[in-house]
């Protein structure tokens, strides 16, 4: 591919790019999901460290939650303003407002500056995922957009809570500041990565953005997480601030839903909820990230000052957690791919999530590492086996003009009850601990505060003096998991009254990607969401499509003719140049290997090709590819369940996704065009 590439106008189908600049493309997205899915949980290993620096125990959690309540709102936003701008520039502004925040919360010098920059690094942060995962379907190759987007969905998930750990080392190996002045080099090369490698693609129909829900839901939300972190902490829960907090995010929320239900393009459609799957899988997502979130949080605390551990042992101790997780995920998608039954895995998995919770509730300053591990390890269990389904489970029974918001809806409430769970689990944590360290005061007094909010500190204390403060911290974190067992057993309630429905062929694959279970917020673009369907079903075709399609339809074309054709005819819908040097040198083959065949085509009648190797369809080759795309529809129609082809909706659905799909849709005709001789 040129350089010039880089700077073509916009346009609206997927731009053909070279291996080389796919892969550049998909480096740079990774970057940006890495560094927006490490800084979720990158600072919990370092909160005791930063507490006993800048004070502020009271407001620990929102360190956390004001990341993921920003994070929340802006990808609902920056999906929208991707369209309307462009993905690029939106990506490209998101890392920048990134950095903003992270080198705000490097310099704090207080809790409420830290705060600050956290929530300045949601809202980049948001940004960044969900244009990475729309740029995958941008620029990725049909055959390979799957396996991008599970390897996407796989470094989301990991880098998660691989966070802890590399927050620790950093915190331990230099200073917590670089947690977060870590991002601004490798938020600097991204950017500039992106500048270069990423092609301007935007939609052709300007989106509706719906400013008033969004509105009303960010600030229902946040009402709500900060009424429920100040009371029975800050202030009495019947105090007037309280009440005020509560009572006024109940009317924000409502507000909220009666807005959705004239919105044009609702961030929520309401309707959705008279899906009970929806609603149950909401339910279910909310808790998941409330009780992983949470956990995640508090357990490097729990570790530094109860077992006396580095901060970057305290990452490191949490990843049996991690592997759990790993491990009931990934065999849950197996099992659910051959089966095609799913409704059992929530309810074991948030059965055994209330018991690792139950059980990590009875730890103490003498409990054993190995049987931390297997605590530990038993909540991961559980959580991989509900994270996995949800997701699935929503694609598979909402009709495919609802699959977009579905996914995003299932996803926000995820990312809202990790707000919340973090939120909750705090306020737990400090209406706790005073009164246990004020205990442990009588038993040991004359301990400053600084040593006492100190883990390090306190463990050089002698060892019957710190272990008083020690046992304070033990129960704290000991109640707060406690208190989060109903909330897991009211999810265990909840998920036996999923709805079991038989897998669409699209779903069952899904089932196999990591990404479904782990991914970051998706588009709610219904036909981006229907485009990703077929893709995975044509991946996953037992032989060729183009193979099968050329045979169904009857069409006397030979492989590698086909494959011409389809280069002419997408180039052209696509708003690229239909010549033969454009083809060559998107698809790295010489100009003199291709103009043969494409000579060939055009001595049969189906294309012309001038002088100046400028390529058009004739009248019968467009009589080909309409009866090649016909052959096409029809072969998705035995696949795709609750589509249909005489539904003019339907219709009209799937020919924008196959407009989306644009060049791909024969490109595996090249494998075919590689091995015909000319």
């Amino acid at each position: 591919m040129t350089t010039a590439a880089a700077a073509e106008p916009p346009h609206t189908g997927p731009p053909a790019l070279s291996r080389s600049r796919t892969n550049a493309v998909f480096a740079t997205i990774v970057l940006g999901l890495m560094l927006a899915a490490l800084d979720q949980l990158i600072v919990s290993t370092a909160l005791p460290t930063i507490v006993a620096e800048l004070g502020g125990a009271g407001h620990m959690a929102w360190v956390v939650t004001a990341y993921l309540l920003t994070e929340t709102v802006s990808t609902v936003l920056v999906g929208k303003f991707g369209d309307l701008f462009g993905r690029k520039v939106v990506f490209q502004v998101s890392a920048v407002v990134f950095v903003v925040g992270s080198i705000t919360a490097g310099v704090a010098s207080s809790m409420a500056t830290l705060i600050l920059g956290r929530a300045i690094q949601g809202v980049g942060g948001g940004g960044l995922m969900v244009t990475a995962m729309a740029l995958i379907a941008d620029v990725i190759p049909l055959r390979q957009r799957g396996k991008y987007q599970g390897a996407l969905g796989a470094v989301f998930g990991i880098t998660t809570v691989v966070g802890p750990t590399l927050g620790g080392f950093l915190t331990d190996e230099a200073t917590w500041r670089w947690c977060f002045y870590v991002n601004v080099p490798i938020a600097a090369v991204m950017v500039v990565m992106a500048a270069r490698t990423i092609p301007v693609v935007r939609a052709t129909v300007r989106p509706v953005i719906d400013y008033a829900g969004i509105v009303l839901v960010a600030l229902g939300a946040s009402a709500l997480v900060l009424g429920l972190e100040w009371a029975g902490n800050r202030y009495p829960w019947g105090s007037p601030p309280i009440i005020a907090l509560l009572a006024g995010s109940i009317a924000l929320l409502t507000a909220f839903a009666l807005v959705e239900l004239r919105a044009r393009e609702p961030v929520i459609p309401m309707d959705l909820f008279r899906n009970p799957v929806f609603t149950v899988c909401s339910v279910l997502s909310f808790i998941v990230g409330f009780a992983m979130l949470g956990a995640l949080t508090f357990l490097p605390t729990y570790l530094q000052f109860v077992d006396g551990v580095t901060a970057t042992s305290s990452g490191i101790r949490t990843l049996p957690m991690v592997v759990g997780l790993l491990a009931t995920a990934l065999a849950s998608g197996e099992v659910i791919s051959r089966t095609g039954r799913y409704k059992m895995f929530p309810i074991l998995g948030t059965g055994t999530t209330a018991l690792g919770l139950y059980l990590m509730s009875r730890m103490a300053a003498g409990t054993g590492p190995w049987l931390e591990t297997l605590y530990m390890f038993v909540l991961g269990l559980g959580l991989g086996l509900t994270m996995q389904v949800l997701t699935i489970a929503v694609q598979n029974t909402v009709p495919y003009g609802e699959l977009g918001a579905a996914t995003s809806g299932v996803t926000f409430f995820r990312t809202l009850g990790s707000a919340f769970g973090t939120a909750v689990f705090g306020s737990l944590y400090v209406s706790r601990l005073e009164p246990n360290l004020a205990q442990a005061r009588e038993a040991a007094p004359g301990v400053p505060d600084a040593v006492v909010q100190s883990p390090e500190a306190l463990h050089h204390l002698p060892e019957d003096i710190a272990a008083p403060y020690v046992s304070a911290y033990a129960e704290t974190v000991n109640d707060v998991f406690l208190w989060v067992v109903p909330v897991a057993l009211t999810g265990f309630v909840i998920a036996w009254f999923l709805k079991e429905v038989p897998l669409r062929d699209s779903a069952r694959a899904g089932a196999m990607d990591m990404g479904e279970g782990f991914a970051a917020p998706d588009s709610p673009d219904a036909d981006l969401q229907l485009a990703r369907a077929v893709a995975g079903v044509m991946r996953r075709a037992e032989e060729p499509v183009g193979r099968q399609l050329l045979a169904q339809s009857g069409s006397p074309l030979p492989p590698a003719e086909a494959w011409a054709l389809g280069q002419i005819h997408w180039r052209a819908r696509a708003g690229g140049a239909a010549d033969l040097s454009a083809v060559a040198a998107a698809h790295r083959i010489p100009v003199e290997v291709l103009e043969p065949l494409f000579r060939r085509v055009a001595e049969a009648g189906y294309a012309t090709l001038d002088g100046g190797r400028g390529l058009r369809l004739t009248a019968p080759g467009q009589a080909e590819i309409d009866r090649l795309t016909t052959s096409l529809r029809h072969w998705l129609d035995t696949r795709l369940k609750d589509w249909d082809i005489r539904d003019p909706v339907d219709r009209a659905r799937l020919d924008r996704a196959l407009d989306h799909l644009a060049a791909e849709l024969l490109e595996e005709g090249e494998a075919q065009y590689a091995r015909t001789p000319i």
